[in-house]
């Protein structure tokens, strides 16, 4: 399969806001096409997030990452958040979600990017391969923790 992988602009919007709708079903969320749009939207005007895009011959969405820039205070230096990582059923195992990485690592270098960071779930080994691969390294010495406000 041949793909191109890319920094995404406005005009991938219909694209990935329909591959970040399938990406939230893979988490076990409801569809909901207009919520995903609205939030790729705003992801996009506000510059608060970076999108990266897989795209076929025809411009048909593979897969997508979003990274969100953010900073580690003990290293006083800019690292990125890969939170979403999604790549199509039909796609995997073709160099889509390995691509994506790379291209994330490149402009990660690029931007004097300290670390990368990322979460997945624990069930979720065929991911767990793909990030080890790619080099990244399973957190030993910490415990993650979130609080649900809403």
């Amino acid at each position: 399969m041949t793909f191109r992988i890319q920094q995404a602009g406005k005009e991938h919007l219909a694209q990935l806001a329909s591959l970040f709708d399938e990406y939230r079903q893979f988490y076990g969320q409801d569809a909901n096409p207009d919520r995903a749009k609205a939030f790729i939207s705003a992801r996009m005007e506000e510059s608060s997030s970076i999108l990266f895009i897989a795209t076929d011959r025809q411009g048909l969405g593979l897969g997508f990452a979003q990274v969100y820039p953010s900073f580690s205070s003990v290293a006083a230096m800019p690292i990125f958040i890969l939170n979403d990582l999604y790549v199509t059923q039909y796609a995997r195992c073709v160099g889509v979600g390995k691509g994506l990485i790379g291209l994330v690592k490149q402009f990660a270098q690029e931007k004097g990017v300290t670390r990368i960071k990322l979460e997945t779930a624990v069930d979720n080994t065929r991911a767990q391969a793909l990030y080890q691969a790619q080099g990244f390294v399973r957190e030993q010495g910490f415990f993650s923790y979130h609080l649900d406000i809403q």
